[in-house]
């Protein structure tokens, strides 16, 4: 395919606002899919996508389309008398706040993006966070800019305020309304109109090496692991040209390997003869080790390395979690599942760690809370393990009181970077806590204001500026509100996110970004059971909250847990001090049921008995601590 027939773009948007049955209509109209096999959500293949109706990992597909018009210097123009086909690589992404890393890869592999709205609700909090990523340079990829297109969705709606909306992305855009486009995923329709105006403004690929024939320049967006074919890199292919059996090298780690496949996605994977330069496909790389693989690097020639491609920043974890296998028994099955993980995740990281009372395990870094369930879900799913999961928890720097971190930490300076809450250090040994903060771009309907302030001020966030935008159907202005808002990072991780959307009936939104380190009032809660720290309760909490915390986790605990024979006492820890205990009663069996008369001292000594057994019980037994227990622990609202 020659290269002006060429587009490559993306769909961004905020969650929910229509991305992936948007493309379903476009791999319908394109006819890349036989009418007889479409369904709801065609690009989402992963079961858990479905199942939540949302898209966790990008998908690239390829698609065919030919303008009812026929093609001159301008695309459309119907100056040539006939048709010509064009080859639309579409990268559908992720819209949740977690995943934006996803969105951040997809779209430095296209020229153009389509930035979808939705008109029943407008313009979000993510719509702005993708935007800005969009607008970011593409070093390494040429100097001209990258095209977004705006659209509507949701259009046949009775709930689509249209005009409204169209003024919003006006603004955010500084574009005529004109440009914008109206679409509707459920129906089709302007869905073929806006095919052709892909073709019309996103400008087709160029190659910075274009001539010669024994060059390649590939970009490495995403990868994935498969059993029998290795490593299967997805890429961008920038210069050059490749086929099956070449002999090519990853320019960042110098591995050499041979191209045992190369193919496209329609949107399963699709072998070909070769690809070219604008293409998106794949290649099978034979490589079944870790490691070797990464995202951003470069794939080029063994005999004719071309120069490296600036790649992506390496993503850093928000949340950190250790991960223990129920059965010690499995910790290789454990290692070898996250091994799998990781490359198909690349934002995903671990290391090896172990507990006195939980073994060996992993301590794992997550993007945000749902890619925490997101991971944990799929190794329980496609692996079949039983795990025991700690409490989320993020990093904090300690700075230790001087004379002390020699014995504590031999091997440290003053200060030490905890990412488990496990190992935060004792309140005497502290100095002073420095925590990460975040800032937040809030976005909701004013009439929603006043409880958001209050919820904002419980999460001891800082306000700053306040924007009104929109317009009400009596032509005032700002009807919804944008809030600026900087909060420590474990305040959003609070259960901040389900409370905004209780406040404003669902019509909140958020999006953040790591910001400053700051100092922190915060001290470790343990939970005790049977006088034993539970390692995976420990959390690190705000010492104004610490009673209210303590009796939450405590009374929440006493509820999950099953009646031991024994009595059971529990008990929250913080500040050197107990500061909130249950006590549970052990089940209790009538010994004196079988006796129906005799002597009252033959009953007296058989419930001595009973009781003397219970307390070696207590005194020797130990509580086995259910899987379910854990995982509801670490869920808010069970």
């Amino acid at each position: 395919m020659k290269l002006k027939n060429i587009r490559n773009f993306s769909i961004i948007a905020h969650i929910d606002h229509g991305k992936s049955t948007l493309a379903d209509r476009m791999l319908e109209i394109t006819h890349t899919i036989e009418k007889r096999k479409m369904r709801d959500q065609v690009l989402d293949s992963m079961e858990l996508e479905r199942e939540r109706g949302i898209t966790i990992k990008m998908q690239p597909v390829r698609m065919e389309f030919s303008p009812k018009l026929g093609l001159g210097e301008n695309p459309l123009s119907p100056a040539s008398g006939k048709d010509e086909t064009f080859v639309l690589n579409l990268i559908d992404t992720p819209g949740h706040i977690d995943f934006s890393y996803e969105v951040s890869r997809a779209l430095k592999a296209v020229e153009g993006s389509i930035l979808l709205v939705d008109a029943t609700q407008g313009v979000q909090a993510q719509t702005l966070t993708t935007l800005n990523m969009a607008r970011l340079p593409r070093h390494g990829r040429g100097e001209e800019a990258f095209v977004i297109i705006p659209v509507l969705s949701k259009i046949d709606s009775p709930l689509a305020r249209v005009e409204e909306v169209k003024k919003e992305v006006v603004d955010l855009l500084n574009c005529n309304p004109e440009e914008i486009l109206l679409v509707s995923g459920r129906t089709g329709e302007g869905v073929e109109n806006l095919l052709n105006e892909i073709i019309k403004r996103v400008p087709p690929p160029k190659e910075s090496y274009p001539e010669g024939d024994n060059i390649l320049r590939a970009l490495v967006f995403d990868f994935k692991y498969s059993n029998h074919k290795g490593v299967i890199v997805f890429i961008r292919l920038l210069d050059g040209k490749v086929k099956r059996g070449e002999n090519l090298i990853f320019s960042v780690s110098g591995e050499k390997f041979n191209s045992l496949e190369v193919g496209t996605f329609s949107p399963e994977e699709t072998p070909r003869d070769f690809l070219s330069a604008g293409d998106t496909g794949y290649i099978v790389t034979g490589i079944k080790r870790p490691g070797i693989a990464s995202v951003g690097d470069t794939i080029t020639k063994e005999k004719n390395p071309l120069p490296a491609l600036a790649g992506y920043m390496q993503p850093m974890p928000v949340v950190w979690a250790s991960v223990f296998p129920e059965d010690a028994d499995d910790f290789i099955e454990l290692k070898s599942a996250l091994g799998k993980l990781k490359l198909s995740d690349s934002s995903f990281s671990y290391e090896e760690e172990s507990s006195g009372s939980l073994g060996h395990g992993f301590r794992c870094g997550f993007l945000g809370m749902l890619h925490l369930e997101i991971i944990t879900e799929r190794l329980k799913r496609e692996f079949n393990l039983k795990l025991v999961i700690t409490t989320p928890s993020i990093t904090y720097e300690v700075i230790l009181k001087r004379g002390n971190n020699e014995k504590i930490y031999p091997h440290t300076k003053n200060s030490v970077r905890v990412y488990s809450p496990y190992f935060f250090p004792d309140d005497g040994n502290i100095e002073t806590v420095l925590e990460p903060w975040v800032k937040l771009k809030v976005i909701t309907p004013i009439k929603y204001l006043g409880g958001i302030m209050q919820l904002l001020f419980e999460h001891e966030a800082e306000i700053g500026e306040t924007n009104n935008f929109g317009n009400l159907p009596t032509g005032q202005a700002g009807n919804r509100s944008i809030l600026s808002v900087k909060m420590p990072l474990r305040e959003l991780m609070r259960n901040f996110f389900d409370e905004l959307k209780s406040v404003s009936s669902g019509y909140g939104s958020i999006s953040y970004e790591i910001d400053e380190m700051r100092e922190a009032n915060v001290t470790r809660l343990d939970l005790l059971v049977a006088d034993e720290v539970v390692p995976a309760f420990s959390r690190v909490v705000s010492k104004k909250r610490a009673e209210e915390e303590a009796e939450e986790a405590v009374e929440k605990l006493a509820n999950l847990l099953p009646r031991q024979m024994f009595t059971l006492k529990i008990q929250g820890r913080a500040l050197g001090r107990i500061i909130s205990s249950r006590t549970l009663s052990g089940m209790k069996k009538d010994v004196t049921e079988h006796m129906y008369g005799g002597d009252i001292t033959r009953k007296m000594k058989l419930r001595e008995k009973q009781k003397k057994g219970k307390k070696k019980m207590k005194e020797r037994g130990k509580v086995n601590i259910p899987q379910n227990v854990f995982l509801k622990m670490m869920r808010k609202g069970e």
